[in-house]
């Protein structure tokens, strides 16, 4: 074992994922600062739906969501991302103090921190490269007189198992403390015949987004992956309510990842993300068994998406 192998999340991932029958990889490994760029691309595509309408959502209630948070709000965003819809929120705050976001790319996550912070000075931007999965965020929290806000919009919780997100969920309530809440966006069952372009879109940028985990293991895992010889898929599971991305091999081949060999069949995939769509009254079941209660639920008006405040109980 080569020199700090046993301390590298993503190599372990990887080395064990690859391992598996069915072969799969964790979502999160899929944003480096490139997959990262484009995702933010995927959310401006005409099919990709979660982003648009959330942000209308958020447009049109976060003078409602400002109303019962109150003033003097730390802000922490989970997965932060570009910054885009924290924007609205902040604007609607009554004198917000500070904002932590939290995202696994360390180099997109300050990039995106020094420009917010340059359009908000007087407030506090603290940016944590971490794994929003984490806990133990909250010694790193500033005080003020203000409550604690989690902020985790887009459909990000639909990645998760439901074992998961009952441990992300407790993990919010105890970094948050016990005058928290916690707005979260959570995409609502609907059509595979509006999911699967959403995830499969005509541009290939949700399919140069899923290709470029291949690239990444080559550079960063001294992989010897071919690009082009696996394809992006979008699947629909029912059973499950969620959309799979999944990277399916074009041919029989071999391929080495740092010093391990895996073989692959033809047609054989690796399961890179799911995306689930989980009704309202699943949702707030699991978030009460975590210490949260459901206060207010906006939803668009064909009912695509719905954001949610969550009471620390």
């Amino acid at each position: 074992m080569m020199d700090g192998e046993g301390s590298d999340p993503f190599r372990n991932d990887v080395i064990s994922g690859l391992s598996r029958k069915p072969k799969s990889l964790p979502s999160r490994w899929l944003y480096d600062e490139k997959g990262s760029a484009l995702f933010d691309e995927i959310t401006e595509l005409p099919e990709y739906y979660p982003t648009r309408t959330e942000l209308k959502i958020l447009r049109n209630k976060a003078g409602e969501m400002a109303e019962a948070i109150g003033p003097h709000a730390v802000i922490i965003e989970y997965g932060a991302g570009s910054l885009l819809k924290v924007r609205i929120l902040l604007d609607a705050l009554d004198r917000p103090r500070a904002f932590v976001p939290v995202d696994i790319s360390a180099s997109h996550l300050h990039a995106a921190a020094e420009g917010l912070n340059e359009d908000y000075p007087e407030l506090i931007v603290d940016p944590i490269a971490s794994d929003f999965m984490a806990n133990n965020l909250g010694e790193a929290l500033p005080e003020t007189p203000g409550r604690n806000v989690g902020f985790f919009p887009g459909s990000t919780v639909g990645n998760l198992s439901d074992a998961e997100i009952k441990r992300f969920l407790s993990n919010v309530r105890s970094d948050l403390g016990d005058t928290s809440c916690f707005i979260i966006g959570v995409d609502q069952p609907k059509s595979p015949d509006i999911l699967i372009p959403a995830y499969d879109d005509a541009q290939g940028v949700t399919a140069a987004f899923n290709l470029n985990l291949l690239t990444r293991i080559n550079r960063e895992l001294k992989g010897d992956f071919d690009p082009g010889a696996f394809e992006h898929e979008a699947r629909w599971n029912a059973e499950d309510s969620r959309i799979e991305m999944h990277l399916r091999s074009l041919k029989r081949q071999r391929v080495r990842v740092a010093g391990e060999v895996f073989d692959f069949e033809q047609g054989e995939t690796i399961h890179t993300e799911n995306s689930r769509k989980i009704a309202l009254d699943r949702f707030e079941a699991m978030a009460a068994g975590c210490g949260w209660t459901l206060k207010r639920t906006w939803k668009d008006e064909d009912g695509l998406f719905a954001v949610l405040l969550l009471e620390a109980s």
